[in-house]
């Protein structure tokens, strides 16, 4: 998409789940959306595991924990909202809310979740709710401090190929920003990404960066902490950037 007067617009390729993706996009700034083409390009897929939670899984329970939105979502309408909630993230706790749980925010991150959960020395057993494919070994770390934890795998994140506009995009001479946000689809992406030549990325944590760092491409920024707020920012900072480089030849 370009405007005469303004240049080509930047590209932004997405490549979360799409309802996150689509989240993120609508909160940038409005000016910042004005000057972005944005491509979904998902690189996940959740997909609920039906049957994975039975009465047992919950019997006895006094509390929940959430490291991610999708565990929230996923748990809604099968899990008592009378139980509180231990969460990561702003993002997860407000879906908790949303949802109905009494939730607390308890860091931006599972080591700080873990540590402040031992501060707290909550009532006992809680209940991590979680993904396949995981980090952190909240359940594990949580009983070895005294407080007991049981966990649940209550979905699955099935990895996707990139699709045509994608491909198209990163394959093109114009620059791209890629915000990427868990180190499994850093992975992925480093694995599958033909051409990184024109490429701004954006990495949520150093995790997320370290998988990135094989691939030559044109910047590697890491947010200053691991939450949605500080990757906009970035993802903000970088579209300006670029469009100032690539807008209208300059002095015109």
């Amino acid at each position: 998409m370009t405007d005469p007067k303004t240049g080509p617009a930047v590209g932004l390729l997405m490549t979360r789940p799409l309802p996150s993706a689509r989240r993120f996009v609508e909160d940038l700034p409005a000016e910042t959306r004005a000057g972005l083409t944005v491509i979904y390009a998902p690189l996940m897929r959740v997909q609920p595991l039906s049957g994975a939670l039975e009465a047992t899984d919950t019997q006895g329970v006094r509390g929940l924990i959430f490291t991610s939105a999708n565990a929230v979502a996923t748990a809604t309408g099968q899990v008592s909202t009378d139980l509180p909630a231990y969460c990561v993230g702003q993002r997860t706790t407000a879906e908790a809310i949303r949802a109905g749980w009494s939730a607390q925010c308890l860091g931006q991150t599972a080591d700080e979740l873990v540590s402040r959960l031992v501060d707290m020395r909550p009532p006992v057993p809680l209940l991590h709710l979680h993904g396949r494919h995981t980090r952190g070994d909240v359940a594990q770390r949580l009983t070895a401090a005294g407080l007991s934890c049981r966990e649940k795998v209550i979905y699955d994140q099935e990895l996707l190929p990139l699709n045509e506009d994608a491909l198209r995009a990163i394959t093109s001479q114009q620059s791209l920003i890629v915000p990427v946000f868990s180190p499994r689809t850093a992975r992925h992406f480093a694995q599958i990404c033909p051409d990184a030549s024109n490429l701004h990325l954006i990495a949520l944590s150093e995790a997320v960066a370290k998988p990135l760092k094989v691939l030559n491409c044109r910047d590697l920024q890491v947010c200053n902490t691991p939450d949605a707020g500080a990757m906009s920012t970035l993802v903000r900072d970088a579209a300006d950037a670029l469009a100032r480089v690539e807008g209208p030849a300059h002095g015109k």
